[in-house]
């Protein structure tokens, strides 16, 4: 009985696959039903391997790169790609640029002569070294000054202007000069492309300009704006850096050079000589200076190891004068009240490669001549501000505004009366210091 009991146990070997256990077989042999009932579902889940192209792979052949430069959102790029910025030519580009650069100088030009409080003359503007194209920049400045009336005139006439382009009136003026009187025609810039649109209105409104005032070309309007003054081209070589001799020889390989009779370090070459984008002038070696500025260091005849006071220095090439005579001994007290004319100073400063100058952003009359750290100051340079008469050619003054035939009396009687006061409070305060020399030239 117990041998029969004990054969029933071997069919349970036989139904392991069966009953609940026959479901396991189900996922293994995938070989053997791979296109049966529950397994024909697979290939909607199945890795992308298995369906390359059926189903929802079928997409993919739209989105390669190569292949949709043309399709879809990518075709929107050819609008924009760097292919479109290559078009414009470098000279366009520098124009461009000249123009932007123009702008900003004429705006704080003009900004300046209306609160009758310029930073600096249009040359030392154009000097910085912000600016890159010197020569265009300065021209289309000056230009655009001659021309200014006649401009402004035209845009009222023409009345194309509207509030966004009145914001940008230096800009609009410096492109309206190059549409009417350049020689070539603005292409590139949204200023330009605007007034290019309205072009045949400028010139209209020019043509209503001659009428309305009797002249038969823009010549007459100009006047005596047109009348240039021939002057020498006066430069003084910075001995820090370079003897006399060496910037003669240098100088001479493209313009008659001269040795000023009255100062050692000056010289003299052709009217009209621009040396602007010179490498001498770019790394310091010479410095573009008139005569009479340059003739106020050497009337104080400052020895080397003085302690020497600039009371009025910006833009500071007479502050580097003196360090040069100096040569490059003893101290400088550099003071300049406008923060912006500091600016300048101190550029002037690094180029010249002078070592001994002390900048002092202040007011020199707010000095006070009995501090100990003055105690050792052997003189005063003191070139305080003035009306600049004999140099207005120089400084291009006559093209500004304020200097028109019709309110240039008033202003230069307000000018002199305010430079008067000026001078005489500034002289006084220097002359209740108890230094040794005293230089005041004005």
């Amino acid at each position: 009985m117990v041998a029969r009991r004990n054969k029933p146990k071997p069919p349970l070997v036989k139904h392991r696959f069966s009953g609940a256990d026959s479901r396991k077989p189900k996922p293994p042999p995938a070989t053997k039903q791979p296109f049966s009932g529950v397994e024909s579902h697979k290939p909607k889940t199945s890795p992308a391997t298995k369906q390359k192209f059926p189903g929802v792979e079928s997409h993919k052949p739209k989105t390669p790169p190569g292949k949709q430069r043309f399709s879809g959102a990518e075709s929107r790029k050819p609008k924009t790609p760097p292919a479109t910025k290559q078009k414009f030519s470098s000279l366009e580009r520098s124009a461009l640029y000249a123009r932007r650069e123009a702008a900003n100088i004429l705006r704080t030009v003009l900004r300046g002569d209306a609160e009758r409080r310029a930073v600096a003359s249009i040359k030392s503007l154009v000097l910085s070294p912000s600016v890159r194209n010197k020569r265009g920049t300065f021209a289309l400045v000056c230009e655009t000054l001659k021309y200014l009336t006649v401009i402004k005139d035209v845009l009222e006439i023409a009345n194309v202007l509207n509030s966004k382009w009145k914001r940008q009136e230096p800009l609009v003026f410096i492109v309206c000069y190059d549409i009417l009187f350049g020689k070539d025609t603005p292409s590139i810039g949204d200023a330009e492309k605007f007034l290019m649109r309205h072009k045949d209105a400028l010139l209209s409104g020019l043509a209503t300009l001659l009428v309305r005032k009797k002249v038969e070309s823009v010549d007459q309007l100009l006047g005596s704006k047109l009348t240039g003054h021939l002057k020498p081209r006066y430069v003084r070589v910075n001995t820090l850096k370079m003897d006399v001799d060496s910037a003669v020889q240098e100088l001479e390989k493209h313009y008659t050079v001269q040795k000023d009779e009255t100062i050692p370090d000056l010289l003299v070459l052709p009217p009209g000589s621009d040396l602007h984008a010179h490498r001498l002038v770019a790394n310091g070696r010479i410095f573009l200076q008139g005569k009479a500025s340059s003739m106020v260091a050497a009337a104080l005849q400052p020895e080397a190891g003085w302690v020497v006071l600039d009371a009025c220095s910006a833009p500071g090439n007479k502050t580097i004068h003196l360090a040069a005579l100096m040569e490059g001994q003893g101290k400088i007290i550099a003071c300049e009240l406008n923060e912006e004319r500091v600016k300048r100073l101190e550029h002037t400063i690094k180029l010249s490669g002078a070592s001994n100058i002390e900048v002092c952003h202040g007011d020199f009359l707010g000095l006070n001549p009995k501090d100990p750290s003055f105690a050792k100051i052997r003189a005063i340079l003191l070139d305080p501000s003035c009306s600049g008469s004999g140099t207005i050619t120089d400084r291009l003054d006559h093209l500004l505004p304020s200097h028109s035939e019709d309110n240039n009396m008033n202003y230069d009687s307000m000018r002199l009366h305010k430079l008067a006061v000026f001078q005489k409070k500034a002289l006084a305060h220097a002359l209740s210091c108890k230094f040794i020399y005293l230089s005041h030239v004005s």
